[in-house]
């Protein structure tokens, strides 16, 4: 699935946020192998998520949020 915020091969907010609201299985793989794979993305689904941390209907979000605080950060 092509999101509409993802116009180039790099995760931005918006592109993580349309792809936890609107993406289905493969588009969330896609998101799941790039959060264990670089911290950058990993913080930013984070921010995504945190942003909506008090919405009652942003279930997606909220288990993104949790997954993602589950990996641990990159080390250097």
């Amino acid at each position: 699935m092509r999101h509409r915020h993802l116009t180039h091969q790099e995760f931005t907010l918006a592109a993580i946020d349309d792809i936890i609201s609107n993406g289905r299985r493969a588009a969330w793989e896609r998101l799941r192998l790039a959060v264990l794979r670089e911290a950058g993305i990993r913080d930013k689904t984070l921010r995504v998520c945190n942003a909506r941390v008090n919405e009652t209907s942003a279930q997606r979000h909220q288990f993104w949020r949790y997954y993602a605080q589950e990996i641990p950060p990159a080390t250097p």
